[in-house]
Protein backbone atom coordinates (compact mmCIF):
# COMPACT_ATOMS: atom_id res chain seq x y z
CA UNK A 1 0.00 0.00 0.00
CA UNK A 2 1.12 3.35 -1.11
CA UNK A 3 1.61 6.05 1.82
CA UNK A 4 0.02 9.16 1.05
CA UNK A 5 0.20 12.72 2.68
CA UNK A 6 -3.14 14.57 2.96
CA UNK A 7 -0.51 17.83 4.97
CA UNK A 8 -4.19 20.52 3.88
CA UNK A 9 -6.81 18.14 4.38
CA UNK A 10 -9.12 19.40 7.44
CA UNK A 11 -9.53 16.39 9.82
CA UNK A 12 -12.72 16.34 11.51
CA UNK A 13 -13.78 13.17 14.26
CA UNK A 14 -17.15 12.33 15.23
CA UNK A 15 -19.22 13.87 18.15
CA UNK A 16 -20.29 10.44 20.04
CA UNK A 17 -15.70 10.33 20.59
CA UNK A 18 -16.31 11.51 23.66
CA UNK A 19 -12.96 12.06 25.94
CA UNK A 20 -11.85 8.41 25.50
CA UNK A 21 -9.31 8.83 22.66
CA UNK A 22 -10.19 6.21 20.72
CA UNK A 23 -11.45 7.76 18.06
CA UNK A 24 -10.69 8.25 14.14
CA UNK A 25 -10.81 11.00 11.93
CA UNK A 26 -11.86 11.78 8.44
CA UNK A 27 -11.02 14.35 5.64
CA UNK A 28 -12.06 14.97 2.34
CA UNK A 29 -9.10 14.32 0.08
CA UNK A 30 -9.93 15.38 -3.30
CA UNK A 31 -12.31 14.67 -5.59
CA UNK A 32 -14.79 11.89 -4.04
CA UNK A 33 -12.34 10.00 -1.76
CA UNK A 34 -12.11 10.37 2.05
CA UNK A 35 -9.01 9.68 4.22
CA UNK A 36 -9.59 8.07 7.29
CA UNK A 37 -6.81 7.73 10.41
CA UNK A 38 -6.21 6.99 14.11
CA UNK A 39 -6.25 10.28 16.11
CA UNK A 40 -4.41 8.62 18.57
CA UNK A 41 -1.48 8.44 15.80
CA UNK A 42 -2.07 10.82 13.21
CA UNK A 43 1.12 10.90 11.91
CA UNK A 44 0.98 6.77 11.49
CA UNK A 45 -0.88 7.22 8.20
CA UNK A 46 -3.80 6.57 6.87
CA UNK A 47 -7.03 5.30 4.52
CA UNK A 48 -8.05 6.59 1.96
CA UNK A 49 -11.56 5.14 0.34
CA UNK A 50 -14.08 6.65 -2.32
CA UNK A 51 -17.29 8.55 -0.97
CA UNK A 52 -19.28 5.73 -1.79
CA UNK A 53 -17.39 3.39 -0.08
CA UNK A 54 -17.29 5.65 3.25
CA UNK A 55 -21.25 6.10 2.97
CA UNK A 56 -21.83 2.56 2.69
CA UNK A 57 -19.45 2.35 6.21
CA UNK A 58 -21.10 4.85 7.91
CA UNK A 59 -24.87 3.19 6.70
CA UNK A 60 -23.85 -0.24 8.01
CA UNK A 61 -22.67 1.18 11.33
CA UNK A 62 -25.85 3.14 11.40
CA UNK A 63 -27.88 0.07 10.96
CA UNK A 64 -25.91 -1.76 14.20
CA UNK A 65 -23.92 -4.17 11.89
CA UNK A 66 -20.33 -3.59 13.69
CA UNK A 67 -20.09 -4.08 17.31
CA UNK A 68 -17.46 -2.87 20.01
CA UNK A 69 -15.26 -5.43 20.88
Amino acid sequence: MRSLEHGDATWRRSSYSGESGNCVEIAAVGVGRRAVRDSKDPEGGSLVVSDAAWGDFVAAVRRGEFRQA
